[in-house]
């Protein structure tokens, strides 16, 4: 009878120890993300008065480059070739033809 008991008493701590390791673990989760990898263009410039310019992308306005100051934030663009211009106050500063590819980081330095 006392071998039964102990043998009750063992399955039950063993039972015990069971439900509370499967308790403890968690649920395998599967994380998803979609990486951005479209172009980006930043731009640096000299003086503050700079930084009001209009930057134009295949001759819609974007903002001011002032928005998309290199190491600040960037402008993104689909790859292929655009027509990049830059004016501030009539006078046109930058305006060139460029390629740029997914994944690239390009840094437009406006003087």
């Amino acid at each position: 009878m006392k071998a039964n008991l102990n043998f009750i008493h063992r399955m039950i701590q063993c039972t015990a120890i069971a439900l509370l390791a499967c308790a403890c673990t968690q649920m395998p989760t599967e994380k998803q993300s979609v990486t951005d990898m479209r172009p980006q263009l930043s731009f640096k410039f000299l003086g503050d008065e700079l930084g009001s310019a209009v930057i134009s992308v295949d001759g819609l306005a974007m903002g001011n480059i002032g928005h998309f100051s290199d190491g600040v934030a960037s402008l993104r663009i689909l790859s292929g070739a655009h027509q990049i211009r830059v004016d501030l106050n009539g006078r046109v500063l930058i305006d060139e033809k460029l390629y740029v590819s997914d994944g690239v980081n390009r840094t437009i330095l406006v003087k």
